[in-house]
């Protein structure tokens, strides 16, 4: 494997940076269709394989790019692993959800939490770090609960999988941006802490008769390849980081929760109803006032 070429300036976008996150938000937004045809699969089960099978493939990228320096320094340092067993488990929590929310026919509802994830950062960035937010943040704010109010109105209680997704993964965000380690590494990492938990997990369903892994053929391959589809993406956008604005990586960030809603309506069949028709419109417009509000700051720091 060829060395990757040296990150572009801070705060610059490229051609390459642009070609990076667009891919990795595709194969985001695709990845429902993967997991959909591992629903006979428990999640935890599938989980376990994600993290088993990303391993070999996580390292693989650190040996490549020469950075085992860092993660052997990671692992010697106590506050660093702390902090690394909180994001992986808030991942691995991530990745329960959404495994779950595909397979029970709740893909919707997974679009969604990815939709608010964004205002929901905004959100924790005013409450825990005092962060100063603009009035047409707190309106995309107010539009996003008012979503999720209707939502629960109509079905009488809360949509479970947006909440869980845009809450494990917004803390996730937040707390990984404390971890001093670069992306591919601190993926690394974070595989590393999951593996014994993953193997105990595997070891009872082997031990139960129910595993699934060498079951049939089928089964197996598509337990192996959860690897490359939950450690591709990741890298990939890492890269994507290096070489983006943060304010474009925060627009593009919507390509992914947009191809899960269209797989879910027009790929899985799943029923909009009244409710739905009207959270994701306040969504979209939730979004949009973010947005406008983004390049907005955007352009004043240009000026």
């Amino acid at each position: 494997m060829t060395a990757s070429p040296a990150p572009a300036p801070l705060n610059e976008d490229t051609p390459a940076g642009f070609a990076y996150g667009v891919s990795a938000y595709m194969l985001w937004g695709f990845l429902p269709i993967y997991m959909k045809w591992l629903s006979h699969v428990p999640p935890l089960e599938v989980v376990a394989h994600r993290v088993l099978w990303s391993l070999p493939v996580a390292l693989i990228v650190v040996f490549a790019s020469g950075r085992t320096a860092d993660l052997r320094a990671a692992l010697r340092t106590p506050s660093m692993l702390r902090m690394a067993v909180v994001t992986a488990g808030l991942v691995s929590l991530n990745w329960g959800v959404y495994v779950w929310a595909i397979v029970t026919d709740r893909a919707l509802d997974a679009a969604l939490g990815y939709y608010i994830n964004p205002l929901f950062s905004i959100f924790l960035g005013a409450v825990l770090l005092k962060e100063r937010l603009a009035p047409r943040q707190w309106a995309a704010i107010a539009l996003a609960a008012l979503a999720v109010a209707i939502l629960t109105a109509e079905t009488g209680r809360l949509p479970v999988a947006a909440l869980a997704l845009m809450l494990t993964w917004g803390f996730y965000a937040f707390f990984r941006k404390t971890l001093p380690i670069g992306p591919n590494q601190g993926f690394a990492l974070e595989v590393m802490l999951l593996t014994p938990p993953a193997l105990a997990v595997m070891a009872w369903y082997v031990s139960t008769g129910t595993a699934h892994f060498a079951a049939t053929a089928a089964d197996t391959w598509l337990l192996i390849g959860t690897g490359a589809v939950t450690a591709i993406p990741l890298i990939v956008y890492g890269n994507a980081a290096k070489r983006l604005r943060l304010t474009t990586i925060g627009i593009l960030q919507y390509i992914a929760p947009t191809l899960i809603f269209l797989v879910a309506v027009l790929v899985f069949g799943e029923e909009m109803g009244r409710g739905r028709m009207i959270a994701f419109p306040l969504i979209w417009a939730a979004l949009i006032l973010y947005t406008s509000e983004v390049l907005r700051a955007r352009r004043a720091r240009a000026r």
